[in-house]
């Protein structure tokens, strides 16, 4: 092989070419996710230089992971950051050079479209290492892990304050400047694919549903849905972890069912920080009652009324069994319950299967493009956490 041009499986190709030559191993890559990352990594090799972006913005939406670049200083790798960075290359030794569209993600490497050559021609590999050399050699200095600190310090205070885009002011880049001018981006919308969990979590009682005519605003207004998911009081959320999609459903009646009218990303529950304090129950007493949190960011939500959400009886109907972790595990063992329906009773919240987080997402994506999001203008104006240099939460 001199030159190949690749379009799909990139994880059978960085597996091959590190197979062929793990001594030496050096990224260019905008955004880098832990999961993926590992993959290389278990191959052990000596050396490793990576070239990335020290943009705070995409941290804080998700596209990079702050871990993956603490996981990189713990097998003492060379690490820089590039202002305005996209090429990916990914050199192995000196046998092997992959220039691809891949990021260094799971998404990439397993699901998405993605296109570029593998090549083992000493020349093209030559090359390769002259541009890396070249652009190693402009990218500053080597990270330290007090930076890799202080930023996910910052990231996570974003995360906490809601993840709104008007309180994006200390994302800051911090990576090399060469030259090149970008401007601003927007913030990124959910990425679901990148999410190791699912929850729908319910809002209401069964002496509390909503009428399919009232409007979410008034919901989210009601629960404070648009930076945290309360749990109550003697049940503390401890299964749920970071990044996982939080799937706002509101309890309705005629007829009973629960409608999913937004989603958003969570942090995994801490003691203390995560429990109501006395000034979030005077806000709203029912929180004595529901103190547990479960924090959320970048939420979004249908803009209309709770008719215009996606009907958890439809997921039901449609994947049966299939909809929930539990039931689908329960189907494959034979034994447990199998009933969707019961399998939500008296919990503040349910785990998707991938099938039922796949279609809710489709569905929730049908009806943003139907009846719009509402706009973060309108949520900016609701009440918001603040974080302060501790970690408490003020609101």
């Amino acid at each position: 092989m001199t030159f190949r041009l690749v379009d799909g499986r990139w994880d059978e190709e960085f597996t091959e070419a590190l197979c062929d030559d793990a001594s030496e191993l050096r990224i260019v890559c905008p955004f880098i996710k832990v999961g993926a990352l590992q993959r290389l990594l278990r191959h052990h090799p000596k050396l490793v230089q990576v070239i990335t972006r020290f943009n705070l913005g995409d941290y804080a939406d998700r596209v990079s992971d702050v871990a993956a670049l603490r996981k990189l200083l713990e097998v003492d790798a060379r690490v820089r950051g590039v202002r305005n960075l996209h090429a990916k290359l990914y050199l192995f030794g000196k046998k092997r050079a992959i220039l691809t569209s891949c990021n260094l993600t799971e998404a990439a490497l397993s699901r998405n479209h993605e296109f570029g050559m593998v090549t083992s021609d000493k020349t093209i590999i030559e090359k390769c290492l002259e541009y890396f050399e070249n652009l190693w050699s402009v990218a500053g200095n080597d990270l330290v892990c007090d930076q890799v600190d202080a930023w996910d310090r910052t990231v996570t205070d974003y995360w906490l304050g809601g993840g709104r885009p008007h309180a994006r002011g200390d994302l800051e880049d911090f990576g090399f400047y060469t030259g090149i001018i970008e401007t601003p981006r927007a913030q990124v919308p959910i990425v679901v694919s990148e999410s190791s969990q699912a929850f729908v979590k319910f809002l209401g009682s069964n002496d509390n549903r909503f009428q399919l005519s009232d409007l979410i605003f008034e919901e989210i207004q009601r629960a404070g849905c648009h930076w945290t998911v309360c749990y109550p009081t003697n049940r503390r959320p401890r299964g749920v972890h970071d990044d996982a999609i939080i799937f706002m459903g509101r309890l309705t009646r005629n007829p009973n069912d629960v409608r999913i009218f937004g989603r958003a990303i969570g942090i995994a529950y801490r003691p203390g920080r995560d429990d109501a304090t006395e000034a979030d129950i005077s806000q709203r007493p029912w929180r004595e009652r529901w103190s547990h949190y479960i924090r959320v960011h970048h939420a979004e939500f249908v803009d209309g009324a709770m008719e215009n959400g996606v009907s958890l009886n439809k997921l039901m109907d449609t994947l049966g069994a299939n909809s929930f972790a539990t039931t689908q595990r329960n189907t494959a063992r034979g034994e447990g319950n199998t009933d969707p329906r019961a399998a939500y009773r008296r919990q503040p919240h349910v785990k998707l299967s991938a099938e039922g987080l796949s279609k809710l997402s489709e569905w929730l994506q049908e009806a943003f493009d139907s009846h719009g999001k509402i706009p973060q203008e309108r949520l900016e104006k609701l009440d918001w956490p603040d974080t302060s240099s501790s970690g408490s939460i003020h609101t």
